[in-house]
């Protein structure tokens, strides 16, 4: 059997960017309708379009340049609130102003002096993503403001003309994302929580209509936790940067954000007893016990949603339907003590989401995050001294991109024509530090490019008057920054529309054929030039990195094995929860890495990725028990203290032996009177001989 048999068995449909689904073979290209945002999509149209038609009313041809600035500002706009957006945006219109009359200024000096000072921007730029996302996108749009510096010549006295209309039309954007017409500045967080908690309640349909069918296989089983625990865990830690952005924006006395914190708190809890029903469910042969976990889930899926609605909508929840399904789902559990401690858990979770939506509900007055808020020094230089490495695949792709950009603008400088600068921005945004990021990123660029040039040729064909192709922009804007989450491709065909009709509306006099023709052609060329780049200059295969990912997951299982069971014993021996979290994140970072290999060209057999695949599914079944085991009442009382010991200490010891790649010491010579520690031991007998296929394979 081979990895990628593995891999064709059935699975849950495709995933997204932002639900990646089980199947880590296939690239998550899929849309996400619910990423759909029709407000901010007017709202970058609107900062766009007052200032060409006032432009094209006045007839000034430099109002082009704050239009281009104002589409640029707002393609720069990260989300999230205002305190982590108004520092990256006014960065970029700041930078944008003085790269461009910069580079606008070097441009007659020659290709022997732009092309050396073009190349290590872009390597500045490109390594900016170390910095976070938010950087990482003003990195990129920089980039493309310096190769479009490089059109034309500018004196002194226009450069400085440039950069004026250029941060003029920055701020405007600016100031009518962030002042004029301001989304809720709460939403953002209350937004990422309910996704959460939505998807939690898709965790738990899922798992119902496992447990309602007959035969259901291991892969099956498999699948299941790997798309719905990484899909859950990558949305809570997602709100989690967003509920902590808020609380240091607003303060730690913020009502509502710290509404958001709790409810966070409760779901990153609720999404536990889910990992340990799943596992008790898994694992029973009893027909009662299936039945009640059915009845439990039929009422549990619903409840998720009322929390999720209440949370998203922010309208007040009615708290007696609540109590009713609580009360069912103890009742229903109640002849089961480990179901209806899991029920205790899951009803108490509850009840704070949804105490909180209610005008009774407690808004504490003083919470703090628990993380250390550091300093805009500390934000920026602590990466970027950790990436100063070869071992980084940020750095080899910065100076990958440097190269790149370098060479492409070299021959496009040599190639008059208005639409030049389309191959070296291509190549460049096109390139990311893996090779599966940039296959992936190739493919929706280059079908949304054609896509979109038919439709925007189609749709100048019929228009050619200057206000008229200006007021078609509007809906071309709107739809491009709305869709512009749903997926890249669907932003890609939605904005090349609209770059089709505003370069005919700013420089009149070339054919839509000819502009669609030209963008096609030089996307096409740009992503083969990026694909190749990361097939031959410095790639990072993922081999190496897929083995560190993986030690590490076996590392933070350890410590949250040993955390458990301790626990059990009467032990605390630290934060149970910030564990299971640190395990989860550690499976979601082994399961990117093998996404990313299993992408890549065949360097080696498949015998490894098909030991890392049992690992991870491994790893994911020992989370499973323990997270069980620490919602079973009657756990603790299947052993005596002496044999609790024994056990914690084999099975933490034998896991960290295992992440620091020695041999697994024995295990004690009586078997283990607890069924859960049992196979917690088998799990790691099974992880002992998949590491060995692992190094072998």
């Amino acid at each position: 059997m081979t990895a990628q048999s593995v891999l064709d068995r059935p699975k849950p449909a495709r995933g997204t960017t932002r639900s990646p689904g089980a199947d880590l073979g296939r690239l998550p290209v899929g849309l996400d309708f619910r990423a759909l945002s029709v407000f901010e999509g007017i709202r970058a149209a609107l900062a766009i379009m007052v200032i060409v038609l006032i432009g094209d009313w006045i007839a000034w041809p430099p109002m082009s340049i704050a239009a281009v600035a104002a589409l640029l500002t707002c393609l720069c706009d990260p989300g999230g609130p205002i305190g982590q957006r108004l520092p990256s945006l006014l960065s970029f219109v700041v930078m944008g102003a003085l790269t461009w009359a910069l580079f606008g200024l070097l441009q007659p000096a020659g290709i022997a002096i732009v092309l050396p000072l073009a190349g290590l921007g872009i390597l500045l730029n490109s390594a900016a993503r170390v910095c976070g996302q938010a950087y990482g996108q003003v990195g990129s749009i920089l980039t493309v403001v310096l190769i479009l510096a490089l059109d034309e010549p500018l004196t002194p006295a226009s450069a400085a003309f440039t950069a004026f209309m250029f941060a003029a039309g920055g701020l405007w954007a600016v100031l009518l994302v962030l002042v004029v017409w301001r989304l809720h500045p709460y939403r953002p967080a209350r937004h990422a929580v309910a996704e959460a908690w939505r998807l939690l309640a898709a965790m738990a349909a899922d798992l119902r209509d496992l447990i309602e069918r007959d035969g259901v296989s291991i892969p099956e089983w498999e699948a299941h936790a790997r798309a719905h625990r990484r899909a859950v865990r990558d949305a809570i830690e997602q709100a989690r940067s967003m509920v902590l952005d808020t609380l240091r924006q607003r303060g730690a006395n913020s009502p509502r954000a710290a509404q958001s914190l709790i409810r966070l708190e409760a779901v990153d809890q609720m999404f536990g007893t889910m990992i340990a029903l799943s596992d008790l469910l898994e694992q029973s042969a009893n027909p009662a016990r299936l039945a009640m976990g059915r009845k439990l889930l039929r009422v549990l899926r619903p409840m998720l949603l009322v929390a999720y609605n209440s949370i998203e909508t922010d309208h007040i929840a009615k708290p007696e339907r609540l109590e009713r399904g609580i009360a069912r789902i103890l009742a229903d559990t109640a002849p089961d003590p480990a179901l209806h401690g899991l029920a205790e858990s899951m009803s108490d979770r509850l009840r704070i989401a949804i105490k909180l939506a209610t005008p009774e509900g407690y808004l504490p007055d003083n919470t703090t995050a628990g993380e250390p808020v550091l300093t805009l020094g500390q934000r920026i230089c602590t990466p970027l001294l950790a990436n100063l490495n070869w071992n980084s695949a940020v750095l080899r792709h910065a100076l990958r991109a440097a190269l790149v950009g370098t060479l492409a603008l070299g021959i496009t400088m040599q190639w008059p024509g208005p639409f030049r600068h389309w191959l070296p921005i291509t190549a460049v945004l096109t390139m990311q530090p893996f090779f599966a990021a940039t296959w992936q990123r190739a493919l929706e660029r280059v079908a949304g490019t054609l896509l979109g040039a038919v439709i925007g040729s189609f749709l100048a064909f019929f228009t050619h008057e200057p206000i008229t192709l200006a007021l078609l922009m509007l809906p071309l804007a709107v739809l491009a920054f709305a869709v512009r989450q749903v997926s890249y491709g669907a932003f890609i065909a939605c904005l090349t529309p609209l770059v089709i009709v505003f370069v005919e509306a700013v420089e009149p006099g070339h054919s839509h054929w000819e502009i669609a023709a030209h963008r096609a052609f030089f996307t096409i060329s740009g992503g083969l030039l990026a694909v190749a780049a990361s097939l031959l200059l410095w790639p990072s295969w993922e081999p190496d990195r897929l083995k560190r990912e993986l030690f590490a997951a076996i590392a933070a299982h350890a410590a949250y094995a040993r955390i458990t069971l301790s626990a059990l014993l009467g032990e605390p021996a630290g934060n149970m929860e910030r564990a299971r979290r640190a395990a989860g994140m550690a499976s979601n970072n082994l399961e990117a890495s093998l996404s990313r290999a299993l992408h890549e060209p065949r360097r080696r057999g498949g015998g490894r990725l098909e030991a890392a695949l049992v690992i991870d599914a491994t790893l994911r079944r020992i989370a499973g028990r323990l997270s069980a085991m620490q919602h079973d009442p009657t756990e603790a009382s299947t052993m005596d203290h002496t044999g609790w010991a024994r056990w914690r200490d084999w099975t933490a010891r034998a896991l960290q032996a295992l992440a620091d790649q020695n041999p697994m010491p024995a295990a004690p010579p009586e078997p283990p009177a607890s069924e859960a520690v049992g196979r917690v031991a088998r799990q790691i007998e099974l992880l002992d001989g998949a590491l060995r296929r692992f190094e072998t394979g």
